[in-house]
């Protein structure tokens, strides 16, 4: 198989069209599809939809469609370009060219109250490297690995997916919050009947909180009256802290908050482990540069 050709496919296929590719890998639009065309001759099947989007007189804002041959192509191709990618990296690493970027996927509480000492401390030991944090719930962040955008990834919540290898990193523990002033925080022990009765501030689907708020809720029984979804685990808990109802955060999250007294921790009605594992997540088949290497070190190393 042709690599240029590839390569050139691949471009399209990401890009959502040809003039795109052009211009990303500095040739002619007519090159682009003159290479898409005598790849698919060599492999006597079509790759890329012929409508009126896909041709090679496609405007910026066009898109290419993908038979089902050519999506099949375009996730081999996508493994075999950052398999390039490592490789580019191992060997400058091994003439003593130290520079890379190092791409690392965190989600939210990770990337704001775990992962910051430990970035700092990577950076100041491997200057020149340079580091950039990609940030969203853990659905995101898995499918952002398995598509090669970044390199290696820190999340809430487990990853069910073969082709990640996850390793369990830290315990994060999780604290049942309400208003301060709130009738329920004046209460011993909150009741099941109690907590269902409250408006509920949970993370969007997707997110590891999340899941193991909805793990919680079933452990105990809690049927919520009502359930309000917010973004992030910040803005639920200035909610909390406004009246806006309960929630199930991370403790780190709502720290400063339970000192102010402005939220107040609820015992909860069931011995429930108010805990979840934090992840690093690999993609299986794809090997580790220099960078993600001492990058996880670094990481697995620290106390």
């Amino acid at each position: 198989m042709n690599l240029h050709h590839l390569r050139v496919f691949f471009t399209v296929a990401e890009r959502g069209s040809f003039t795109r590719a052009a211009l990303s890998l500095h040739i002619s639009q007519p090159a682009v599809s003159k290479a898409v065309r005598e790849l698919e001759q060599q492999l006597d099947l079509p790759l890329i939809e012929r409508g009126t989007a896909a041709k090679g007189g496609a405007g910026p804002g066009a898109g290419v469609h993908l038979t089902e041959s050519g999506q099949a192509l375009f996730e081999h191709a996508r493994g075999i370009f950052a398999l390039e990618g490592a490789a580019i990296e191992e060997i400058r690493a091994r003439v003593g060219r130290k520079r890379g970027l190092l791409t690392v996927g965190a989600s939210t509480t990770v990337a704001g109250y775990w992962l910051p000492p430990y970035i700092a401390r990577f950076l100041e030991r491997h200057d020149p490297a340079q580091l950039r944090l990609q940030v969203g719930n853990t659905q995101t962040i898995s499918r952002a690995l398995v598509n090669c955008e970044i390199d290696v990834a820190l999340v809430e919540g487990p990853v069910q997916d073969p082709r990640i290898e996850a390793v369990r990193w830290r315990d994060d523990e999780l604290s049942l919050v309400a208003c301060g002033t709130a009738a329920l925080a004046r209460r011993r022990v909150a009741s099941v009947a109690e907590l269902a009765a409250q408006t509920w501030l949970l993370r969007e689907a997707g997110s590891g909180t999340r899941e193991v708020a909805d793990r919680v809720l079933a452990a105990l029984g809690v049927v919520p009256r009502r359930a309000v979804e917010l973004g992030s685990n910040e803005s639920i808990a200035q909610a909390v802290a406004a009246g806006a109802g309960v929630a199930l955060v991370p403790l780190r999250v709502v720290r400063e908050l339970r000192m102010l007294g402005t939220v107040k921790a609820l015992r909860s009605p069931k011995p429930v482990p108010l805990v979840r594992p934090l992840f690093l997540l690999h993609l299986r088949e794809r090997p580790q540069s220099p960078l993600t290497r001492a990058f996880c070190e670094a990481i697995e190393m620290a106390g």
